[in-house]
């Protein structure tokens, strides 16, 4: 027996910026127990969430939590709105090749070869890279390129912070469109305009519905309900699954070309040196993406493809860790916990990313000291009620 589909709730909204909101109530229930943090098999803290699989049209296939849980996307938002870039033209335009799209819908570790492209995209809009605008703290992320830069006395710039290509795409956007490019990053500027058109097509809204608040690199970010950027990355794995009748098949193009440079380059979505976006990627070659948004969510999309469930259409998963999973172990082991009892990794990509099922925590003579583990119980919605 399977559930049908509980209507979608409404996504629209005020800007934050503006007047002020009526709080959303928050859940009477507190969110499950996702992860236990364990020393020598005590409980030293939880960490709880909520998941939620949806297929293109937006029914729910697994849950746990709360579904309509609403977070602001973040990151996570990056390849919807590089549509915005490839619709007017600039692939063609500049050229644009599969790791410079998918550094520009990623987060990247700030290494050289992500420098190095990011350049090479603003060497080509004949525009210089100190434009950018997303400031320079805490990075870049990646640990070796941070200390190799104190060693050599030189200081990060935006350049290396993990979303730079994203600013990069609001430049190009404004050079191929003949806009003033100095102030991309305020709400006004057109491309910001173009960039929440895309975004609301990908969530079945209109941008001046949107819900938005400021991201950590200063531009907007959008909040919708947790199944709804389920929804949005189900598009994201099968933008030909949508039918002609659905407004979001208009994306079908741009988003199997931003889909597929990130399936080609998941080093260019985080980095070379273990990031849980691109581990994931390289776990199972061409059957998932991957994106993680700040404070502990993450969207996946699932390629289609036969699982042991039976289940072989494309799907997208999303999670959001409550506490925001400041020691970033908690989403780790939930997403790789999750897309197992989906059925998407088998016994040989969890052996590759053992380390991020059971995130350990060592002592200083290197002895396993503790550990993050994943106990929940994702089962189909069918299953649940049936």
């Amino acid at each position: 027996m399977t559930m049908p589909a509980l209507p979608r709730p409404r996504t629209t909204g005020s800007n934050t910026r503006g007047p002020a909101r009526r709080p959303r109530p928050r859940p009477s229930a507190a969110p499950p127990v996702l992860v236990r943090q364990t020393r020598n098999g005590i409980d030293e803290s939880v960490h709880r969430g909520d998941i939620v699989e949806v297929d293109t049209a937006g029914r729910v296939v697994r849950a746990l939590g709360d579904p309509d849980r609403l977070v602001t996307l973040r990151s996570s938002v990056k390849p919807f709105g590089v549509v915005s870039l490839l619709e007017a033209g600039g692939v063609a335009a500049f050229d644009l090749t599969a790791p410079e799209i998918a550094i520009m819908a990623g987060s990247h570790s700030g290494e050289d070869l992500h420098v190095r492209t990011v350049q090479a995209l603003l060497r080509r809009a004949n525009v210089s890279q100190s434009l950018l605008a997303t400031g320079s703290e805490g990075m870049p992320l990646d640990e070796l390129t941070t200390a190799r830069l104190a060693r050599d006395g030189e200081q990060p710039s935006a350049i290396r912070h993990m979303c730079s290509g994203q600013h990069a795409a609001f430049i190009l956007l404004s050079r191929l469109r003949g806009w003033d490019p100095a102030d991309y990053w305020r709400d006004e500027h057109p491309s910001q305009a173009a960039y929440r058109e895309a975004v609301a097509r990908a969530f079945s809204t209109a941008p001046a519905g949107l819900q938005t608040a400021i991201d950590g690199c200063g531009i907007s970010t959008f909040a919708f309900p947790i199944r709804e950027v389920a929804r949005a990355y189900a598009l994201l794995a099968g933008p030909g699954a949508v039918p002609t009748t659905d407004a979001r098949s208009s994306l079908a193009e741009p988003l199997t070309t931003i889909r597929d440079a990130m399936l080609e380059h998941p080093e260019m979505v985080g980095g070379t040196r273990h990031r849980l976006d691109t581990a994931l990627m390289e776990a199972v070659p061409g059957r998932l993406v991957s994106k993680s948004g700040a404070e502990g969510l993450r969207g996946v999309a699932i390629l289609a493809g036969q699982r042991p469930s039976g289940e072989n259409g494309p799907s997208g998963l999303a999670i959001k860790i409550e506490d925001g999973d400041g020691y970033e172990r908690a989403g780790r082991a939930v997403a790789v916990e999750s897309l197992r009892q989906a059925g998407v990794l088998d016994e040989r990509a969890l052996g590759e990313l053992r380390a991020d099922h059971r995130p350990r925590a060592d002592d200083p003579h290197g002895r396993p000291a503790a550990e993050a583990v994943a106990e929940f119980e994702l089962a189909p919605v069918g299953e649940l009620i049936g």
